[in-house]
C-alpha cells in the first residue's frame, strides 16, 4: 500500500524548515542544527509540501523535541518585529485614523433581505444561487447607501479570479522556466493565460505544468473558475462577518474553520494551526506551536474582504487581518496581511492611485521590521528600472534563501508589481505572476487591488473574464457554483461605508 505521506505536517521536514525561520527572524539554531544534522536530520524540500521517504521514528521524535527547544530560543529582532496589536500599532507612527461607518451599530451597510428567499441558517439566510450562479433577487441599487460600489467589488472579485487563474499552472516552478514556457508560445511578455499548445515534449517534461492545476487552468481547459484556496478564504470571510460581524475574534475565526473549511484544503501554516486546534490548542498559540510557515503567505490571500468592506478605512481593514492573521501566522506573516488589507481599503474608494494606496498600505507596518524593507526595497527597484524582468531578478537574487511561499518575498514581488503595472489591470496581474513564486496568489492580489482601481466588470479585458462564465468552484459551505455578480452583492451587505461628510 502507498503512504499518504500528508504534506505540511511531517515532523521532519517541520523541524527543518522552522531550522531556517530561525535564521531568518533572529534566533541562534546553529547548535540545534548541528544535532539534527547528526542525527542524518533531512534538510527541508525546497517546493514539494514533504519530503519523499518518511524519516525513522526516531527522528520523528527527535524532530518534535527540537523544534520545542526552537521555540524558546529569543530573536534579537523581537522589538522590532511585536506580533501583539497594541505594539505594532505603537511602531507605527503614521497608523492611519478610524473614519466612522455611515451604521455604527451593525458596522455595515443597511440592504433589504433577498426578496423570496426564505430564512435560512447560517450562510444560507443569503439565498440560494441558481444554475446560472446568481442570487434569486439582486439587492436592488437603490436601496443601498453606494450602489456605484457594487461594480467596482464585482470587478476585485473578477479579478482576484482571474490572477489566481493566470498563475495557477505554473505554481512553484522556477521564474527560467515561467519564462520559457510562455515564449515557447508567444505569450512573452505575459498577457494572456498559459496554454500547452505549441509546448515541445522535452520543455514539458522538463518544466511539468502544475499536476492539480493545469487540467483546469491552462487556456484550452478553461471553464468557470475552479475551486482554489485562494478564492475559499474569501468566502470564509463572507461568512465570519455574517455571523460575526466586523467585531468577530480570533476564535470566531477558529470556530468558523472547524464549521466551514475541510482540513484538506489547507495548506501549510493553516493546516498546522487547524491541526492544532484539534489537539486542544487555542489561538493565538495556534499560530506558534510547532509552526514553521507562520511567516509565510497564508495570511496575506486571507485579507482582501477585510479591505473590500473597509473601503477608505484602512485602519478598520488592517484591524480585521490582523485577527484573522494571529490565527496562523506571527509577526512578518502577520503584516503582511494588514499591508494588504490597508492598500485595499484605500483602493475600493477609486480616489487613489496604486501609489498611493501602497504607501498608505506601510503605514501599518512596521517601519524597521524585514517586511517594511522588503517593500521599500521593491519600491526602489522600480524607480532603478524599467524594464520588470531585471526588477524579477534583481528580487530573486535578493531573497534567495527564502521558500517560495513566504510572505516577505511574495508582498515584495506584488508591490513591484502593482506599481511598475501603474494600475493596468492586464499588467498587474502579468508581472505578479511573471515574477514567479507564489504565482496564483499574487496574481488573485493583484487582481483584486487592480480591479478595484478598474472601477468596473466592464473595465477588464473580455479574454480575462469570458472563460470564468461568472461560475467559481469551491468546497465552501454552500458557495459552490455561485456567480462574481452574486459575490458583490453579499460582500456590498456585510460594507461599512464612511459617514457622509
Amino acid at each position: 500500500m502507498t503512504p499518504l505521506r500528508l504534506t505540511w505536517v511531517q515532523p521532519e521536514d517541520l523541524l527543518a524548515h522552522e531550522l531556517h525561520q530561525a535564521t531568518q527572524d533572529g534566533r541562534e539554531p546553529s547548535a540545534i542544527t548541528a544535532r539534527w544534522h547528526a542525527a542524518g536530520g533531512p534538510a527541508a524540500p525546497s517546493r514539494a509540501g514533504a519530503s519523499p521517504q518518511p524519516a525513522s521514528r526516531y527522528l520523528r521524535l527527535l524532530a518534535e523535541d527540537l523544534l520545542d527547544e526552537l521555540a524558546d530560543l529569543p530573536s534579537n529582532l523581537a522589538d522590532n518585529e511585536p506580533t501583539e496589536l497594541s505594539k505594532i500599532k505603537a511602531l507605527c507612527p503614521s497608523w492611519p485614523s478610524h473614519h466612522p461607518a455611515g451604521n455604527p451599530a451593525a458596522g455595515a451597510m443597511e440592504v433589504p433581505p433577498l426578496m423570496g428567499v426564505p430564512p435560512l441558517e447560517r450562510s444560507r439566510e443569503w439565498g440560494r444561487v441558481g444554475a446560472g450562479g446568481t442570487l434569486s433577487a439582486p439587492v436592488s441599487a437603490e436601496h443601498t447607501a453606494a450602489p456605484q460600489y457594487l461594480p467596482r467589488l464585482e470587478a476585485a472579485w473578477l479579478g482576484r479570479a482571474t490572477g489566481c487563474l493566470l498563475g495557477k499552472p505554473v505554481e512553484k516552478l522556477p521564474l527560467p522556466a515561467i519564462r520559457q514556457l510562455a515564449k515557447v508560445t508567444g505569450n512573452w511578455p505575459l498577457n494572456t493565460y498559459f496554454t500547452a499548445r505549441g509546448v515541445p515534449t522535452d520543455l514539458l517534461q522538463a518544466h511539468p505544468w502544475n499536476r492539480r492545476s493545469a487540467p483546469t487552468s491552462l487556456a484550452e481547459n478553461i471553464d468557470g473558475m475552479p475551486e482554489d484556496d485562494d478564492l475559499n478564504y474569501p468566502l470564509l470571510n463572507l461568512l465570519l462577518l455574517r455571523r460575526h460581524g466586523p467585531g468577530f475574534t480570533t476564535t470566531d475565526v477558529a470556530r468558523l474553520w472547524l464549521d466551514e473549511l475541510p482540513a484538506g484544503r489547507t495548506f501549510t501554516a493553516e493546516r498546522i494551526a487547524y491541526r492544532n486546534l484539534l489537539t486542544g490548542i487555542d489561538p493565538p498559540r495556534t499560530a506558534r506551536h510547532r509552526n514553521p510557515f507562520r511567516e509565510w503567505i497564508g495570511a496575506l490571500i486571507r485579507a482582501d474582504v477585510h479591505g473590500w468592506t473597509n473601503p477608505g478605512n484602512p485602519a478598520a481593514a488592517a484591524e480585521q487581518a490582523h485577527r484573522d492573521a494571529t490565527l496562523t501566522h506571527t509577526a512578518n506573516g502577520v503584516y503582511a496581511a494588514m499591508f494588504i488589507a490597508a492598500t485595499i481599503a484605500e483602493a475600493a474608494t477609486g480616489t487613489h492611485d496604486i501609489h498611493h494606496c501602497l504607501r498608505t498600505g506601510l503605514t501599518v507596518v512596521p517601519p524597521r521590521c524585514r517586511l517594511a524593507g522588503a517593500i521599500e526595497h521593491a519600491l526602489q527597484l522600480t524607480e532603478d528600472h524599467a524594464d520588470f524582468d531585471t526588477i524579477a531578478d534583481a528580487l530573486h537574487t535578493t531573497y534567495a534563501d527564502h521558500h517560495w511561499v513566504h510572505a516577505i518575498p511574495n508582498t515584495a514581488l506584488l508591490t513591484a508589481a502593482l506599481t511598475h503595472a501603474d494600475g493596468d489591470f492586464t499588467a498587474s496581474i502579468c508581472r505578479a505572476v511573471s515574477g514567479g513564486w507564489d504565482t496564483d496568489s499574487n496574481g488573485a492580489t493583484a487582481g483584486s487591488i487592480a480591479g478595484l482601481l478598474a472601477g468596473s466588470p466592464k473595465a477588464l479585458p473580455d479574454r480575462w473574464t469570458t472563460p470564468l462564465k461568472n461560475r467559481l468552484a469551491t468546497s465552501i459551505a454552500d458557495f459552490n457554483g455561485i456567480g462574481f455578480d452574486a459575490l458583490a452583492q453579499l460582500t456590498l451587505r456585510e460594507t461599512a461605508l464612511p459617514c457622509p461628510q
